[in-house]
């Protein structure tokens, strides 16, 4: 039996993180759902249990998709959160289309100094929805590289993007990989609202687990994912 190590410090979340733009957010609110918070101090939870924190200018784009896990403690609860980075080339499409499939957040990476990848963003948000029912799944359009952009470039961007933001009904953030700016900011926000998200899914469940059960998933369930019907792509035959 492995044991997991110990929740590094600087990932304990107590409160909910606020967003970045007011005016291009998912939720206003300030505080976890009461529920959420009753059920973490209960453990009622249920089966709910910046990667490296360093910059590599030698870093490679992503071939095909890359993994990493983080892990959280919100609102005194262990959870993990899994990263799926999807290439966004077009030959690595059928790829990449198979690990959308599922996700409870969905975040629309674009380069904050290139206009032409945030006219991109809109391909790349439809080809994850095809795989996922919009009204389930949390919309996240991130700006990348903000580091290269000047003041000026940025606000006319930053304008830009939040446009596309309110059309996606996604939440907007800006950061820099390289100077760290929002990075932290981010992701504490993604895990904490894909926490509450789970948790709420849990308590809708006539028999919420204690943490630390097993649930079994039955392989034929057809209900795991709520999606619509579709023919299976032939390109990656």
């Amino acid at each position: 039996m492995s044991v997991l190590p110990p929740v590094r410090r600087d990932r304990i979340v107590a409160e909910l993180p606020q967003c970045f733009k007011k005016e291009a957010c998912l939720h206003t609110r300030e505080a976890f759902h009461s529920k959420v918070i009753s059920a973490c101090k209960q453990q009622r939870t249920g089966t709910v249990g910046f990667c490296k924190d360093v910059f590599d200018k030698n870093y490679k784009a992503t071939i095909g998709v890359d993994f990493e896990m983080e892990r959280f403690e919100v609102l005194g609860v262990p959870f993990s959160l899994q990263l799926w980075d999807t290439a966004g080339q077009e030959r690595f499409k059928c790829i990449a289309s198979t690990y959308y499939r599922g996700a409870q957040a969905v975040i629309i990476a674009f380069d904050l100094s290139d206009i032409s990848s945030l006219e991109h963003t809109k391909q790349w948000l439809q080809d994850a929805l095809k795989e996922n029912d919009p009204s389930s799944v949390l919309l996240f359009l991130v700006g990348s590289k903000k580091d290269l952009t000047s003041p000026s470039q940025y606000a006319l961007m930053e304008k830009d993007a939040i446009k596309v933001a309110k059309e996606m009904q996604a939440e907007y953030w800006s950061m820099s990989s390289l100077t760290g700016e929002n990075v932290k900011e981010f992701f504490f926000r993604v895990a904490s609202l894909t926490f509450e998200s789970s948790v709420l899914a849990e308590l809708e469940k006539t028999n919420a687990r204690k943490i630390g059960e097993v649930v079994r998933i039955n392989s034929n369930d057809s209900n795991l994912y709520q999606s619509s019907k579709k023919n299976k792509s032939k390109c990656c035959q």
